[in-house]
């Protein structure tokens, strides 16, 4: 018994432990707050004029039944009455509706808001944490309760205050008649707010349970409606396998939802008929007073319809105080998000990032794994870049080729080793002044639905958006000649997403991505198979480019066409995650080792075979 009322006693204190809620609402709408405040106050105070009104209209009528005076004088007492009735009503309905105005344009406000936040902390946080599964299920918990959890706590809140401020006015009266009627309004509704508390940890457990089920189904979703996997899904006939994979998931959560839900709306309706059982047993009460002759016939109304409404308050109050309860239950996964902590963060007093270069960049014994992976990607990797030097990095799929240009930028910190620019530790400079230095062309670039212009533009933002260099970018890629058959030129939408966007083919979109590293005003150029999706003809005018993108500065090329390999100045062959030769293109294929073994197959390719 008493460890069940310290429960209780733990709930109602996490329920209205709202300080972190209340925080966020007041800092995205502080004059709504106020105002809403301000209602709350009046829309509380408003039912006890009303009912004190009621009780003077029964008594008057009942005085103007038997009074000597007439029916006219005692009529005119009662209008005017009823006029005030009428305009405390008008009012609340006033407040009522401007209240109901300012909840849901607050909502709104309070949804952009954590929406915002979200967002931040997603840029914010480390590309690691992309490598957690559980990361992914609290993310997703975050998102999907954070457009409607603060509108719900804004009208909990405001509801659970204007609730208490008529509860107490209604209360004081019936415990003015008799205190024993608020002791049963009490006991009659507490039940059923303990059902509520139980049936909400029950479901916040069922929804942390379930998160990767919903997740599943979210990927089923995703894999049907969206145009990427379109392709495959329509040649592999995969369409009837996902919709049925979905069908599944989503029954199995519906029948668990319901479940939960079905005994909890069963529990309420227990527990409400016992307050309609109060409800009348107090009105049985009130009506044996008065034909006692202990109260007036204006008394019983008021009494009654101030049981009736403080019975509603209290239900108001209670529901909404559970409701909180459960909000913040579902806010935790969404606080939790937020109080995540980036891991690679820049020193309180950076270095100032040395320009132009004058050592390079040195990779000493460097070493990484993966925080999810058995084993580590890269191994005692030592390398180093001279100012204006450009390297080229060969190896097999999954060699950490891409990985070592991840630790270069600065996404991950290495596991063991260290990389240093003109000696000096990359983790000793600002983040932001450190990856401005770089730009950076990805094998799985993005394809930006926006305009052409903002394609490239993206490369470097603290450019004006019409800036020449942006055309001039896009004329050395190739990508200008592409960009001009579009019917509105650069200011023409890429993609199909939205309206009047243009498809382009994949090495058209590989041009552009080029084409935004080349606006980039960077002192080290990466570039992660910047080819592979060229024609020969396109192949060859990047390649020409890329001695204008890279004069003077330092530069890597991931790549497995030797063809633009051959460019670099020095290369590096990778296998499992060691570098296994290096050298210059010649060096290299006298070598006769794992480089000439690649070369050889790949020239073969282009050898002339005369057929028999």
């Amino acid at each position: 018994m008493l460890q069940g009322i310290t429960r209780i006693r733990d709930r109602l204190r996490y329920a209205l432990n709202m300080r972190r809620a209340m925080r966020l609402v007041w800092r995205s709408s502080p004059g709504y707050t106020l105002s809403s405040i301000g209602l709350i106050i009046v829309q509380g105070i408003l039912p006890l004029a009303s009912l004190y009104l009621m009780k003077l209209i029964v008594d008057g009528v009942a005085a103007g039944i038997t009074s000597p005076v007439g029916i006219s004088e005692s009529f005119r007492k009662i209008i005017i009455l009823i006029v005030f009735s009428c305009l405390v009503a008008l009012l609340a309905a006033l407040c009522q509706s401007i209240s109901e105005i300012m909840r849901e344009t607050q909502g709104e406000i309070v949804t952009d808001h954590v929406s915002d936040m979200i967002h931040k902390k997603s840029v914010e946080i480390d590309l690691a944490y992309y490598d957690y599964p559980v990361f992914h299920d609290t993310l997703h918990l975050a998102q999907h309760e954070a457009p409607y959890r603060p509108t719900r706590i804004v009208k909990s809140a405001t509801q659970l205050c204007q609730s208490s401020i008529s509860l107490i006015a209604v209360g004081a009266l019936l415990i003015h008649l008799n205190w024993m009627i608020a002791v049963a309004l009490f006991v009659a509704l507490i039940p059923g707010f303990i059902a509520r508390l139980n049936f909400a940890d029950r479901m916040h457990e069922w929804q942390l349970r379930r998160t990767k089920m919903e997740r599943k189904s979210s990927y089923y979703h995703w894999m049907m409606i969206d145009g990427v996997p379109a392709k495959e899904m329509r040649l592999f006939g995969l369409g009837p396998l996902f919709i049925n994979g979905y069908r599944l998931l989503r029954a199995q959560l519906r029948k668990e939802k319901l479940s939960i839900s079905t005994r909890r709306t069963l529990f309420e309706l227990i527990t409400n008929s016992c307050g309609l059982l109060t409800l009348f047993g107090v009105f049985a009460f009130f009506t044996y007073e008065t034909v006692s002759g202990r109260m007036t016939l204006g008394d019983m109304v008021m009494y009654y319809q101030a049981f009736q409404r403080a019975q509603g308050y209290l239900q108001e109050f209670l529901t909404h105080l559970s409701g909180l309860y459960e909000d913040n239950l579902f806010l935790s996964r969404f606080y939790e998000f937020i109080d995540l902590k980036p891991m690679i963060v820049a020193p309180a007093v950076p270095s100032e990032f040395p320009k132009p270069l004058r050592e390079g960049i040195l990779l000493n014994n460097v070493c990484f794994q993966y925080p999810t992976h058995h084993k580590p990607v890269l191994k005692n990797i030592d390398l180093k870049i001279a100012p204006g030097q450009v390297v080229a990095l060969v190896g097999e799929n999954g060699s950490g080729k891409t990985t070592l240009v991840k630790l270069l930028c600065r996404l991950y910190d290495p596991t063991n080793g260290s990389i240093t620019v003109d000696g000096i530790n990359l983790k000793q400079f600002d983040l932001q002044a450190l990856r401005k230095n770089f730009s950076v062309i990805f094998q799985d670039y993005i394809h930006y639905d926006v305009t052409a212009r903002e394609n490239i533009w993206f490369g470097n933002i603290e450019l004006d958006p019409h800036d020449e260099r942006v055309a001039r970018a896009a004329e050395h890629t190739g990508a200008a000649q592409a960009i001009q058959k579009l019917s509105k030129g650069y200011a023409t939408p890429l993609g199909l997403r939205f309206d009047e966007g243009e498809e382009l083919s994949i090495g058209e979109w590989q041009k552009v991505a080029l084409a935004r590293a080349f606006l980039r005003d960077a002192q080290f150029v990466i570039l992660d198979e910047p080819t592979s999706s060229l024609d020969v003809r396109s192949e060859y005018e990047v390649f020409n480019s890329f001695h204008r993108l890279l004069h003077g500065k330092m530069g890597i090329i991931i790549s497995h066409r030797f063809s633009t390999v051959r460019m670099a100045d020095y290369i590096y062959v990778m296998s499992e995650g060691e570098i296994s030769e290096r050298g210059t293109h010649e060096g290299l294929v006298r070598q006769g080792g794992i480089y000439a073994g690649l070369f050889e197959m790949q020239a073969q390719n282009y050898v002339y075979a005369p057929t028999r």
